[in-house]
């Protein structure tokens, strides 16, 4: 092996081949950087966008009411599920290899999707859109540690990386709504096009190929297990949080759970695992996991019940609702960057739980002040800054504490907090929110109760009734949402106050 692949392991390729001189330059780095930035932005699009089309996939699909929530949910589900063994799979096969099969599959199902002629052939797009979107993240992740060698350019490559996701969140609205005005529900698939065919061309050039030299054998059972095991999960919170606890939601959380255990069991007794159970023994490893999990769970309950209050309490459009998410937007970018240099001043541990204490005041202004537009973006604007800086330094911490060979495992533990704790937010504060709406939302005489089970529900009953018992509706509706919001607002505070104190134990010694 050459002195400069041993001086960066990223270069080194099968049998030790180095990539071609000048890989490792400064400018071709964050060429790279920019490239890896195209799959980061499409999936973060693709997470907010479908929302806003499916009113017209339901007008012209005709789903079912079982096909359209599985329309929604297909896609996080196998994604959560496959996010270890992908990564493990960019270990051992090429990280770069796995991003660009990722990429070439996410568009050609994408532009399936898009012309999907049924309900059933949509969800089978949108299930295989979960395996490839699974091997595009950890891929992404991996890449940038083993591309930046450098912990202070890795701090900051990773601090574009999260500002992607941010972009991507406040594109969605904006860019789906555009769509939505001009073309049919399909075209919102079709971003996928224009996003990752300049990967596809450009990732060859100028993304070098990485890998563990020395994989373990490839173990079918614990790829089953994981499978199964995070499936179950996902699917079993889902299942609580649109019909409350069941036998049978219980009955799949638990068999996640069993087979989690049987995973870990298994990982355990095994010479050369396929996720190295250790890393959890370092605390700084598994304090920057939850972390990352109770910051994603934070911001994605507060889009929750934002997203339903702009549009439906605020009259905003999609789009405007999205435009008036953007300050907050940009202070999670200028916050994630703004932690690099904070972390040089500051340890980690101090920047983390300051981006915390942040998130907690953010969900603490909205708990004193429901129903006022300036408090809501106010308030989202001071949790995303405390959520940018809080992810930045977590995600930093999480490919930092494993060697570069065990990166797209260590990229995929993060990618899968990331869909655990958003998962997590819309189920458990979303539950909390609709439970208390329902119980103080009064109908009026006249007017089927489960019609107004939602606050868009109400909304749309109300545009067919007499003006007084409108307007009636439309008061209690609000009220009861606002009273929804408020104790979901404080249970996020005390959330956000737990992970601080978790960080404040876990991360101490973290560098």
């Amino acid at each position: 092996m050459t002195s400069a692949t041993r001086n960066n392991p990223a270069r080194a390729v099968n049998g030790g081949v180095p990539e071609p001189a000048g890989g490792t330059s400064s400018r071709r780095r964050w060429l790279a950087m920019a490239v890896l930035l195209l799959p980061v932005l499409l999936v973060s699009i693709d997470n907010t966008v479908l929302s806003f089309a499916l009113p017209q996939i339901s007008t012209t699909l005709s789903p079912s009411g079982t096909q359209m929530l599985w329309i929604i949910d297909i896609y996080p589900l196998v994604l959560a599920a496959l996010l270890v063994p992908m990564g493990s799979f960019a270990d051992r096969f090429g990280r770069r290899r796995m991003l660009l099969i990722g990429g070439a599959g996410f568009t050609v199902v994408s532009v399936v999707a898009a012309f999907a002629p049924t309900a059933a052939a949509l969800i089978a797009a949108r299930a295989a859109m979960g395996i490839f979107g699974a091997m595009l993240m950890p891929s992404t992740l991996s890449l940038v540690r083993n591309i930046f060698t450098d912990r202070n350019e890795r701090r900051i490559a990773i601090a574009i990386w999260a500002a992607g996701f941010a972009a991507g969140a406040a594109l969605g609205p904006i860019v789906g709504g555009f769509l939505l005005e001009h073309f049919w529900w399909g075209s919102v698939f079709l971003l996928a096009v224009p996003v990752l065919v300049p990967l596809l061309v450009l990732g060859p050039i100028f993304l070098p190929e990485s890998r563990n030299q020395t994989p373990g054998p490839i173990d079918f059972p614990s790829i089953a297990m994981v499978f199964v095991a995070m499936g179950s999960l996902v699917l079993g919170i889902k299942e609580i949080a649109a019909d409350g606890v069941t036998v049978l939601s219980l009955a799949i959380v638990a068999l996640g759970v069993a087979m989690g255990v049987a995973f870990v069991r298994r990982q355990l007794s095994l010479p050369t695992p396929m996720l190295d159970m250790s890393l959890f023994t370092r605390r700084a490893f598994s304090g920057a996991v939850l972390v990352n999990l109770l910051s994603v769970f934070a911001l994605v309950g507060f889009l929750y019940f934002a997203s339903q209050e702009l549009q439906l309490v605020h009259g905003l459009s999609p789009m405007t609702a999205g435009l008036v998410l953007i300050p907050g937007l940009i202070g999670m970018v200028v916050a994630g960057l703004g932690s690099v240099p904070a972390v040089n001043r500051w340890r980690p541990v101090v920047v983390v739980c300051f981006g915390l204490a942040l998130s907690a005041v953010g969900y603490a202004l909205i708990a004193g002040a429901t129903g006022s537009l300036a408090v809501l973006i106010g308030a989202f604007t001071v949790m995303a800054i405390g959520i940018g800086a809080t992810e930045t330094v977590s995600n930093d911490l999480i490919v930092s504490a494993v060697p570069a060979e065990k990166s797209g495992a260590a990229s995929a533990i993060s990618e899968t907090a990331y869909e655990f704790g958003a998962v997590l937010g819309t189920a458990v504060l979303g539950s909390v929110l609709n439970a208390i709406y329902r119980s103080k939302v009064q109908s009026g005489s006249g007017v089927d109760a489960s019609a107004v089970d939602t606050l868009g529900g109400a909304h749309e009953t109300a545009t067919g009734l007499p003006a007084e018992h409108a307007s009636s509706l439309i008061a209690s509706a609000n009220d009861a949402f606002a009273s929804g919001v408020g104790a979901t607002a404080g249970i996020g505070a005390l959330v956000m106050i737990a992970a601080l104190g978790l960080a404040a134990g876990m991360l101490r010694s973290a560098k």
